[in-house]
């Protein structure tokens, strides 16, 4: 052999061939039976995502395979799957507390602690409902804060809060609906001290706090859809480990490039030449 008489750099000078073709491995599309199994595995493990993260999850794991092939076989297979659930009111705008101007409207966002914004809805347990109040991070769509509680008041969405001013930066501004969880005084005065900016969508325009209704719809969809938690320390665990770890380091965002949160963050702190991981306190 070649190889074994002269060294791979003196052969390709002679062939006038790059190195790099020796090394050169081609990529073969995968098998219809094999990759439909690797679809339906994805499908099942990621229900709600759609033709785009399928394939991007797919690449992921070092498939060969582009959208329209995925798009075709997932149609072939009747891979779709909308849920419907019970609606409980989690919001009371109805309240006497001080209103504050949405600042985010148009704001081009374009760091992490720029924005954090927040929502809070209902989990159904066996017997009862507990409440979710969680807090992320627009630019990186990380979770920076969450809390499950029995009641819902302000004290909700205030440990969730605590919670996050404990682990990171305060943000510039902090954005919710006019619920009166967010209005109370209590609330807002932990954002006054931290000199955050407070920011409100308009009561009844729901679509001002998007970002925030699209995280709510993702858990919604993804975890507490899919799951029965028999009581609320099953569901803490459980909610625990999707928006700690699932969400955080597994779930794909098609607004990251196909990225975790903890990737993009990571990568956008690489690329600033900044620390990895938010600021702990006492580190």
């Amino acid at each position: 052999m070649l190889a074994q008489a002269y060294p791979v750099t003196v052969i390709c000078a002679v062939l006038g061939v790059p190195r790099s073709s020796y090394y050169y491995r081609p990529l073969v599309a995968p098998d219809k039976t094999r990759l439909r199994a690797a679809i339906k595995q994805t499908a099942a493990q990621w229900p709600k995502y759609g033709d785009s993260r399928i394939t991007a999850q797919l690449r992921r794991a070092k498939w060969c395979v582009n959208r329209k092939r995925v798009q075709r076989l997932m149609r072939d297979m009747t891979i779709s799957a909308q849920i419907k659930r019970r609606k409980r009111r989690t919001t009371n705008s109805e309240h006497a507390f001080p209103r504050y101007p949405n600042l985010v409207l148009d704001l081009p966002v374009e760091r992490p602690e720029q924005v954090w914004v927040c929502d809070i809805t209902y989990i159904h347990l066996h017997n009862g409902f507990v409440y979710l109040a969680v807090i992320m991070d627009v630019f990186t769509r990380g979770i920076r804060g969450w809390h499950l509680g029995h009641d819902l008041d302000h004290t909700l969405t205030l440990t969730a809060l605590q919670q996050a001013l404990a682990k990171y930066p305060a943000p510039q501004i902090h954005h919710s609906d006019q619920g009166v969880q967010y209005a109370a005084t209590a609330y807002t005065a932990v954002l006054q001290a931290a000199q955050v900016q407070i920011s409100m969508a308009e009561q009844g325009e729901a679509w001002q706090n998007g970002y925030a209704e699209r995280l709510i719809r993702t858990i919604k969809e993804e975890e507490v859809d899919l799951s029965e938690y028999l009581d609320y320390h099953d569901a803490y665990r459980q909610l625990g480990r999707f928006l700690d770890d699932v969400y955080t380091h597994k779930r794909i965002h098609s607004s990251l490039g196909y990225l975790t949160p903890a990737e993009f963050e990571a990568q956008w702190r690489t690329e600033q030449q900044l620390p990895c991981e938010g600021k702990l306190k006492n580190a």
